[in-house]
């Protein structure tokens, strides 16, 4: 089995379930908008997607301002629900827990913005348990763009052989694919497996301990 000195994280629906307020959040901008009647469903479908590039997919809104403008109400709504809104899957801390045990570098790349990140974490460690996290507003390109993968492999001083990046979405698999580094899915999320092994990968998981650890 495979050696990796760092293991990088996509956020929503890899770590924590945040689906619940990013549905509340997107509704509330929707429904003001005149778009009562986009499901749940096809809300949850574009998590890992830019805010203007999810908010486009699900309307049809091409206008930048206007996209700008409810990426802005968004940023709003989620400032007062999201992370109360969030829960960390039971297996994390303890993976967390055997990744520094062997001397593992952890970071997370994610299209969320990194301050709403270090506060969940801060919330339910204490401190960050994390070397690193990049966040949308870290990047210029968001993923499937490799900017923050590479980004983190500068940062931690590592290779992409050595890295693992996981993540629960076919966003996740091309980002990996783009930046060079292995790639393995995890089933948290609303995509499917079928969907996820369309990417090269070193394995599909149900549970985050699954994941090779050597």
């Amino acid at each position: 089995m495979k050696n990796y000195d760092a293991y990088l994280f996509d956020f929503d629906y890899t770590l924590a379930d945040s689906s619940r307020g990013i549905v509340g959040c997107f509704r509330d901008v929707l429904d003001r908008a005149g778009f009562p009647d986009i499901s749940d469903e096809t809300i949850k479908r574009t998590i890992g997607l830019t805010l203007e590039e999810a908010f486009s997919e699900m309307t049809g809104e091409r206008d930048p301002t206007i996209l700008s403008r409810w990426r802005k109400e968004y940023v709003k709504a989620a400032d007062r629900i999201m992370n109360s809104s969030t829960k960390l899957f039971d297996e994390v801390p303890e993976l967390f827990s055997i990744l520094r045990e062997k001397g593992k570098k952890i970071g997370i790349i994610s299209t969320k913005y990194r301050y709403r990140i270090e506060d969940f974490l801060m919330s339910h460690f204490g401190e960050l348990p994390v070397d690193l996290i990049i966040g949308g507003e870290d990047v210029k390109e968001a993923k499937p763009s490799p900017e923050g993968i590479r980004e983190a492999m500068r940062r931690l001083e590592v290779n992409p052989d050595k890295v693992l990046y996981c993540g629960d979405s076919t966003v996740d698999g091309a980002t990996a694919r783009n930046a060079g580094v292995d790639f393995a899915g995890v089933l948290h999320g609303v995509t499917t497996r079928e969907e996820l092994e369309e990417f090269p990968n070193v394995g599909i998981v149900e549970n985050l301990l699954e994941l090779p650890k050597n």
